[in-house]
């Protein structure tokens, strides 16, 4: 007997003297997974002081949203959107360039996609020139 773990886990990390938000996605999000980050994301938002504040999302396990998750997902883009300078998605996901474009909708910074960790983390901790 088999079932899937699901969830978002939300910590902070210090890359290349860069401050980032690290998010990691498992199995399908539902509302209740929601319900439960939000809190979590903008507790690890406000910790960190500097004013473009750069977020690592890995989907690696990722796959995908219940259709109520996916709402409580635009919503929290909204929120949070003004606050976000770059938002880097990591995974090996077909999909993933679609989510950065969505994304790209409700999110004011940059968001790129990366099938490689370090491809991304290098991007986040780049200074704009």
């Amino acid at each position: 007997m088999s079932h899937t773990i699901h969830g978002v886990s939300v910590g902070i990390e210090r890359h290349h003297q860069q401050m980032m938000v690290v998010m990691k996605a498992s199995g399908t999000l539902t509302h209740e997974d929601y319900q439960s980050i939000t809190p979590m994301l903008i507790g690890a938002l406000q910790a960190i002081v500097q004013p473009k504040v750069k977020i690592l999302v890995d989907i690696t396990d990722f796959e995908g949203w219940e259709l109520r998750a996916a709402w409580d997902d635009f919503r929290l883009g909204m929120k949070m959107g003004s606050n976000i300078d770059k938002i880097a998605i990591y995974g090996h996901k077909s999909w993933q360039d679609m989510a950065a474009k969505i994304g790209a909708w409700f999110i004011k910074g940059e968001m790129r996609a990366f099938e490689k960790y370090e491809d991304a983390i290098e991007w986040l901790a780049a200074s704009e020139s």
